[in-house]
């Protein structure tokens, strides 16, 4: 079976964008590739964390995961620093990578801007240590949205130059683009990706919202100034995005969605949104609230982590003794 790695922040609690874009996308990859989901807790810390929200929104992720419906048995789900190989060979990446090169990656401008002289080192060294996530594990395709692609083509890039340095170590991983809903947009502003960090609570859904505030988000989310439910992503963004969420609730094509509300305006769209958006959380959030407090979750964890680190210290142990760092063959 070929492999699949990917990795979320736990710096948050997921929103629907986080669902529809990526974690939707995992399940039916259990069935057809060797799967590893990461809880990457040592990219969180690339900015200050309250310790126990991190320890808490750790765990509200790993039951999220489980949640939506990845079985353990199929799955290897663990967290990144509970298997130390992905700090070691994050040095190794970064001692493998040029400045000028992390310098200019996107997020490490958008993030150090403004900061003046305080920039935290970690934001620089995020790209190497991600090429490390996903090189532990001969990964042959990594999901990703749009915004991660930069970082992805960098871990190519690092890994073709230790391959031509050193010898065949890495498989070069390719990147795994969804076909819709990569990128879901803000309930507030249709030009800008749904966040968990988004000032405006009511630019997101977190999929831990209740039924009310759901509710109450989508009958206040922007639209445009004609009443007409179409999509057009140019000119109409806000509803384009309603419509996109729709959709992949409800497995409904953008056609029929428009054909539905033809006439009708925006109150019956966005009342009928609601509810097919509660009703597609409502498994996820019964079964989140039977795992978050119980040993099966550490369990899962715990056995996880073992898993990860049987291929992610054999693959170190390739690069290391590549580079003349092993003692032993």
């Amino acid at each position: 079976m070929k492999t699949i790695f990917s990795g979320i922040q736990p710096s948050g609690i997921l929103t629907l964008g986080n669902y529809l874009g990526a974690m939707k996308h995992f399940v039916p990859l259990q069935e057809e590739f060797n799967c590893f989901y990461c809880i990457v807790d040592q990219h969180a810390i690339t900015v200050p964390q309250d310790p126990a929200v991190l320890r808490e929104n750790i765990r509200r992720l790993a039951a999220l995961y489980l949640a939506v419906g990845l079985d353990p048995e199929k799955v290897t789900l663990f967290i990144q620093s509970e298997v130390p190989a992905h700090a070691k060979l994050g040095w190794i990446m970064l001692c493998t990578s040029y400045l000028g090169e992390l310098e200019r990656m996107t997020q490490f401008k958008d993030k150090s801007d403004g900061r003046g002289e305080s920039i935290p080192g970690g934001l620089l060294a995020y790209p190497p240590l991600m090429a490390a996530d996903i090189l532990l594990y001969d990964t042959d395709f990594v999901p990703v949205g749009e915004d991660q692609k930069q970082h992805l083509e960098l871990t190519r890039d690092l890994a073709t130059r230790f391959n031509n340095r050193y010898s065949e170590v890495f498989k070069i991983p390719e990147i795994r683009l969804p076909e819709t809903g990569a990128r879901i947009m803000s309930l507030q502003d249709g030009t800008k990706k749904m966040s968990k960090s988004d000032s405006n609570v009511g630019g997101f859904i977190s999929m831990l919202d209740d039924p009310d505030t759901i509710t109450k988000k989508i009958k206040r989310a922007q639209t445009d100034s004609d009443s007409a439910v179409r999509y057009d992503k140019a000119e109409k963004p806000a509803v384009s995005n309603l419509m996109t969420i729709y959709s992949l609730c409800s497995g409904k094509s953008l056609e029929e969605i428009a054909s539905m509300y033809e006439g009708k305006g925006y109150g019956a769209f966005k009342g009928d949104l609601a509810e097919v958006v509660v009703e597609t959380l409502r498994p996820i959030q019964d079964r989140y609230n039977q795992l978050i407090q119980t040993s099966e979750l550490d369990d899962i964890l715990t056995k996880g982590a073992e898993k990860a680190s049987v291929t992610a210290n054999k693959v170190l142990h390739r690069v290391e003794k590549a580079m003349g760092m092993a003692r032993l063959g």
